[in-house]
């Protein structure tokens, strides 16, 4: 049996590792022309700035949901809602750094290639953010499993991981949203 509870954290490094290679695989395609690359970092700066800002605020619920699991169900569970938490942010900001990184690329592999080297940046962008998930959720769940072998850890743990999910997902759309308003 205990070899079977290390099969999570192991699948969840694997799908970190394998994360890493397409992130790495990305920065080798070329970003295309100086005003492609402006245009890049303005999006990167803006996402950026975005996700700061959203994070900071979904820092005070986080930080609050964090006491009042502590007292109400106990610190472990604050402690696996923490991590994550954190996990979900980590994710999160991987996911959008690599994806400005993978847009310029996409669009600079279909000017110069065509649309399948385009879609083949496209999907390895998308499937870092993937990977990134579940390799945190996997080896998380698996070490807190290891560790407490108790539900409600792992529920702490998950309902950190999708409460800043919702957030980013909800400030996301609503940030798109705006940018699509604003460039109209």
């Amino acid at each position: 049996m205990g070899g079977t509870l290390m099969i999570a954290p192991i699948a969840g490094v694997l799908a970190l590792l394998f994360a890493y290679y397409k992130a790495t695989s990305i920065n080798k395609v070329d970003p295309g022309t100086e005003r492609m690359k402006e245009i890049s970092s303005f999006i990167h700066e803006g996402a950026m700035a975005f996700l700061a800002r959203e994070y900071k605020s979904v820092g005070i619920f986080a930080i609050i949901l964090f006491v009042v699991l502590g007292f109400a169900i106990g610190w472990t569970t604050a402690l696996a809602y923490a991590v994550g938490s954190g996990f979900s942010v980590l994710a999160g900001y991987f996911g959008m750094v690599v994806a400005t990184k993978a847009n310029v690329r996409t669009a600079n592999a279909a000017k110069e290639f065509g649309m399948n080297k385009a879609l083949d940046v496209a999907f390895s962008g998308g499937s870092v953010m993937g990977m990134v998930v579940v390799g945190l959720g996997l080896a998380g769940l698996g070490v807190f499993w290891m560790v407490f072998k108790d539900a409600s850890v792992i529920t702490g743990f998950s309902l950190g991981a999708s409460s800043i999910a919702l957030f980013a997902r909800v400030g996301g759309g609503i940030y798109t949203k705006a940018a699509d308003v604003g460039a109209d």
